[in-house]
């Protein structure tokens, strides 16, 4: 397997600056993408399940994979037992990936950070990894997310460092705290995306009861 090549990728997304020239590079990495973030050793998809299945029994309702890419978080879900999981995502090429890993029950095209296409309240969680990143989607998506989450309802998703103080993400954790939308349930440690490569890359996961 060619790291080089699954560096070079990643810089392409990584340096997006934007939601067209995004997808655009999602396009082109697509049919590689598994192969190729394997190969890096990128952990946060299989890795977000413990914190899922932590806070959200199975069969409490529907959850949101937000940034489902190739759909690397279904399977491992479903097979424990969460059958109602839809997907979310910017490239129309990843999502048709997800959809061939029989994992998904709904697969939807949008941007985080504009409007979702779901009622309030329609989803028990919604999980997200790799998104909260740099060039990728921004702290303020959070609202329409916590929007579309039942209240009991949990937020579970990584920030990446890079973006965390300058994307304002602390800000719109205490906005939504402030504004009676959720409370901190729990937040990780600082830990690496990658088990191989890109050891300087870290992100966080953190928790939120919404309310």
């Amino acid at each position: 397997m060619n790291i080089d090549k699954a560096n070079a990728a990643l810089d392409s997304v990584c340096t997006a600056d934007t939601p067209e020239t995004l997808a655009q590079a999602y396009a082109a990495w697509a049919a590689t993408y598994d192969s190729e973030t394997a190969s890096l050793g990128y952990l946060l998809p299989f890795l977000i399940t413990a914190w899922v299945t932590r806070h959200v029994p199975a069969g409490e309702g529907p959850l949101l994979d937000a940034g489902c890419g190739t759909g690397l978080s279904g399977p491992s879900l479903k097979a424990l037992g969460y059958s109602d999981i839809a997907g979310l995502d910017l490239s129309d090429d990843m999502l048709k990936i997800a959809g061939s890993r029989d994992a998904y029950s709904e697969l939807r095209q949008a941007m985080l950070g504009g409007p979702l296409p779901w009622p309030d309240g329609y989803f028990r969680a919604f999980f997200s990894t790799g998104v909260f990143t740099i060039s990728h989607a921004p702290a303020s998506g959070l609202h329409e997310l916590v929007r579309i989450t039942k209240k009991g309802g949990h937020a579970i998703f990584t920030v990446r460092d890079q973006v965390f103080e300058s994307g304002g993400f602390q800000a719109v954790f205490d906005e939504l705290e402030q504004g009676g939308k959720w409370r901190t349930v729990e937040a990780s440690p600082w830990f690496r995306c990658y088990a191989i490569a890109e050891p300087d890359a870290l992100v966080r996961t953190f928790v939120f009861e919404v309310i």
